[in-house]
């Protein structure tokens, strides 16, 4: 059960009657529960983002807040506050909804950038300080962010560095008929159907072994070079103004690791690369001004630069050598396994 691969099947299983259509989105909340990564979720509202969310907490077993965001929050609102007791004449701690293994700051871009701020030491540092005291946060800890994009009267867009900080950013379409279809007959059979129906899959000792596997996965120089060709693509891109951070490389080591051991390998192919591309890099890229007025999306962007990049060559070695030929976890070669 504590393998990458039997603790994403166990989410997938846990949540299938509640989350229909949005495989890749609990893959990436997978990915980023293994590596210590946060996840800005984008949709329209009904979407599902949120009930994702919470059904992804619920078959993981973790603890879960959410901070529904507005402009007239303020810090403490997220951290806590010492309150002061009128009965012993003392200070107690309250502490805020962030402490918790996984946070939903639902509409973020609500919040204005000091309360948006509240959030940076949480997901850099695993802490937080109140009146000058640091306190550390349950682990793992994991900041899962929605934002709305159709509405932009009263928000306050993420800045770059809070931005930077996502492992990964999902936009979560409307379904296809097909998946609409399912979800209106499951809820017909279930009206009262909700995240909170989904059962544990998975404990606290699963997720640790796991994470402990996807830190062992290999990544071979080839691959690592490929990484920086990307990113350093975007630096060079006339259509983006700012391109990738160095630490967009380090979510993409770190991901294709994770994505790589939930598929069942000990190592890191090309393609695991290009899976996380467009999450890695759409929230962390500017688009020049002459890419804006002629209306070319980040993601296009981004897919440009992905197809201008060579990955290496089938027969490059990604994974352990035997008898000439890269091993995949089931003994078969490397060329056999990519997707």
């Amino acid at each position: 059960m504590s393998s990458p691969a039997a603790v994403y099947e166990a989410i997938r299983e846990a949540t299938s009657d509640v989350v229909v259509g949005n495989e890749v989105v609990l893959e990436g909340l997978t990915i980023a529960l293994l590596t210590d990564g946060h996840v800005l979720l984008e949709g329209v509202p009904g979407v599902a983002k949120t009930t994702i969310a919470n059904a992804f907490s619920r078959a993981t077993g973790l603890s879960y807040s959410r901070i529904q965001m507005t402009p007239d929050m303020v810090p403490a609102d997220i951290s806590g506050t010492n309150v002061y007791q009128q009965a012993t004449g003392e200070f107690t701690l309250r502490k805020g909804p962030v402490f918790a293994n996984l946070v939903v700051a639902d509409e973020i871009n609500r919040a204005t950038p000091k309360t948006q701020s509240a959030l940076l030491e949480a997901m850099e540092e695993s802490t937080v300080t109140i009146e000058g005291e640091t306190l550390a946060l349950p682990q793992p800890f994991m900041v899962v962010a929605t934002q709305n994009p159709i509405e932009m009267e009263g928000v306050f867009e993420l800045p770059e560095a809070q931005r930077d900080r996502f492992q990964v950013k999902y936009t979560i379409d409307t379904p296809d008929r097909a998946d609409e279809r399912t979800v209106i007959d499951r809820f017909d059979e279930a009206p009262a159907l909700t995240a909170d129906d989904v059962t544990q899959a998975i404990d606290a000792s699963d997720i640790q072994t796991a994470k402990e596997a996807v830190t062992a996965v290999f990544v071979s120089d080839s691959v690592k070079e490929y990484v920086l060709d990307i990113v350093h693509e975007t630096r060079t891109t006339s259509a983006l103004r700012y391109g990738g951070s160095p630490r967009a490389s380090l979510a993409f080591l770190a991901g294709s690791k994770a994505r790589a051991a939930i598929h069942g390998r000990s190592y890191v192919i090309p393609d695991d690369v290009k899976a996380l591309a467009e999450p890695v890099l759409v929230h962390r890229v500017i688009r020049t001004t002459d890419a804006e007025l002629s209306d070319r999306s980040v993601t296009e962007i981004v897919r440009a630069v992905v197809d201008s990049v060579e990955p290496p060559s089938a027969d490059a070695s990604f994974g352990e050598v035997s008898d000439g030929h890269p091993q995949a976890a089931d003994g078969g070669s490397v060329k056999d396994n990519q997707e």
